[in-house]
């Protein structure tokens, strides 16, 4: 492909809606690049899918973090998507919007232009919701490219536990997406009881257009310069290492993992990291790679009698019988993610908004990083803190973007996350502990009543927690004089021209909740940044 205006790096979730938004015109020609392969994988579209795909490495590059002492030097697992779609082929579908105060405050912190106000036409415009028509405000967006529904299985035992929340005084919500608080079912990206996927809603009908190319098993080994401006990207790809350049701009949205690791092998990044890996410095910033934020789930859960379970009804004669009615009528177990019902609730000792969710399952895990299943009944609730303090790091170990960058949470590093947790397991047990849940209730298996005090609560967070695989952060937004800022809120690497960075990296703060739904709107305004700037006839510059 010759004269490409931008070059894209990077296949996935924002990846796929850049190329498609970048075409739409048919004035611009673009390459998208994805070192990952086709999504031909048939459970990419069946809900219950997701297990197998987080399973298998052509779909998931599944790192792992780095040991720290708060999680007991565990190497966590951390999937992270691979091939066209990304994370959005093998993520659990949940979409959340997240609170408008998480959006204010990255306005606060320097990212002028991403208040709630400037960003919430953008979740409208992408959505696609089948739910209830909202009361007065401006709702949710209809007609959008990307299909959301709430969760339509009922089951009894899901019933009841929404019946203990509002016994122990939560108020069941309809739409968390328009206000983030109480109790009810999840929404999620599914069509006609499918994933709907990033490259299902943007990519599949933009790769006809001829002013697209798409190469996968295209691994970016470098960024390539003329002074400060970026002019292109060196790329392996069949056994040859090519060198292809872009008349705009290269924007990188390879995520959190793989953006700052690209970045700092092309010398842009904290000297004394550049230095550590013999790669010499281009551009000093020493915010690549810093910031990295993700949500540390746990588990508690607990066994069932009396009420039939997800446990049982995958396995044997009534497995069969669920694959014959999601193969003719797309409906039953099989259109279930790993989340059935919310909660979002206020844990946090003066925190005035909800800083926790709560993601029940009626299900139970032998594994719950293989997401390997119990064999008798049993239920989960899922706990996350939204809005965690504790911040680590991901950098390049290498020059080499094929050796795996060394990732850092610092999962519980600081004390108000690991106060916020142990208070949310008591309300997850309180509400466990109400009348409706009664009769099917026999005991709790994790972290079990021998963790009856605080600290045996936090070892259990300690010794069992794991990713909720939302990583942000690491190349984030900032305003002039922000010596941490990556991008300006244009989405700029700053001091460089030609050059963009368009993922779930960018974000100064992680949002309250699952963050697809974020980073599809970083993207959706990102395209919109590089449009704007090209029809102005503006210098893409920072």
């Amino acid at each position: 492909m010759r004269d490409i205006d931008y070059i894209i790096v990077g296949g996935g979730t924002a990846g796929c809606i850049l190329a498609s938004r970048l075409t739409e015109s048919g004035r611009h020609r673009v390459l998208l690049l994805e070192t990952g392969g086709e999504p031909r994988s048939p459970f990419i579209r069946v809900p219950a899918g997701f297990g197998n795909l987080l399973r298998n490495r052509n779909y998931n590059w599944a790192y792992e973090s780095e040991p720290h002492p708060d999680t007991r030097d565990r190497r966590i697992p951390i999937p992270s998507g691979r091939g066209l779609g990304g994370s959005g082929l093998i993520n659990g579908m949940v979409y959340v919007r997240g609170q408008a105060e998480d959006y204010d405050g990255w306005a606060a912190k320097g990212a002028d232009g991403w208040a709630w106000d400037d960003v919430e036409p953008w979740f409208r415009r992408v959505e696609d919701y089948d739910g209830p028509v909202a009361g007065p405000g401006p709702g949710r967006g209809r007609g959008g490219p990307f299909h959301l529904t709430q969760v339509r299985e009922r089951f009894p035992i899901a019933d009841a536990f929404l019946e203990a929340a509002a016994q122990d005084g939560a108020r069941i919500n309809e739409d968390y997406n328009l206000h983030q608080d109480g109790y009810g079912y999840y929404q999620v990206n599914q069509y006609r009881g499918k994933r709907w996927s990033p490259y299902e809603a943007w990519l599949k009908e933009a790769r006809t257009r001829p002013n697209l190319e798409v190469w996968t098993g295209a691994h970016a080994l470098g960024l390539t310069f003329d002074g400060t401006r970026c002019t292109g990207v060196r790329v392996e790809r069949d056994g040859r290492e090519l060198a292809m350049t872009a008349r705009r701009e290269v924007i990188v949205a390879a995520g959190s993992f793989r953006s700052p690791q690209l970045l700092e092998v092309s010398g842009i990044g904290s000297p004394d990291v550049l230095g550590a890996i013999g790669v010499p410095v281009r551009h000093a910033l020493p915010g690549v790679g810093e910031n990295y934020h993700d949500h540390y789930a746990i588990r508690m859960n607990w066994r069932l009698h009396g009420v039939r379970s997800l446990n049982e009804c995958t396995r044997g004669p009534r497995l069969w019988a669920a694959v014959v009615q999601y193969f003719t009528r797309h409906t039953g177990i099989l259109t279930l993610g790993p989340a059935l019902c919310h909660g979002f609730v206020t844990a946090g000792a003066g925190s005035a908004r909800p800083d926790t969710q709560f993601l029940f399952m009626h299900a139970s895990y032998a594994n719950a990083a293989r997401r390997e299943l119990d064999r008798l009944p049993g239920m989960t609730i899922g706990i996350i803190q939204q809005r965690p303090a504790s911040a680590g790091h991901v950098h390049a170990t290498s020059p080499d973007t094929r050796t795996r960058p060394a990732i850092q949470p610092r999962f519980l590093s600081a004390e108000e996350d690991r106060e916020t947790l142990v208070s949310a397991m008591r309300i997850a047990r309180r509400v466990v502990g109400q009348p409706a849940l009664e009769p099917y209730v026999v005991t709790e298996m994790n972290p079990g009543p021998d963790a009856a005090d605080d600290e045996g609560l936090l070892d259990f967070a300690r010794d069992t927690g794991q990713t909720l695989y939302h990583p942000c952060g690491t190349c984030r937004i900032g305003g002039d004089g922000d010596p941490g800022a990556v991008v300006d809120p244009r989405l700029r690497v700053r001091g460089l021209d030609g050059l963009r960075v368009i993922d779930a990296s960018v974000f100064p703060a992680i949002t309250s909740g699952n963050i697809h739904a974020p980073v599809i709107m970083v993207a959706e305004r990102g395209a919109d940044m590089v449009l704007a700037d090209a029809e102005s006839g503006a210098p893409p510059r920072a």
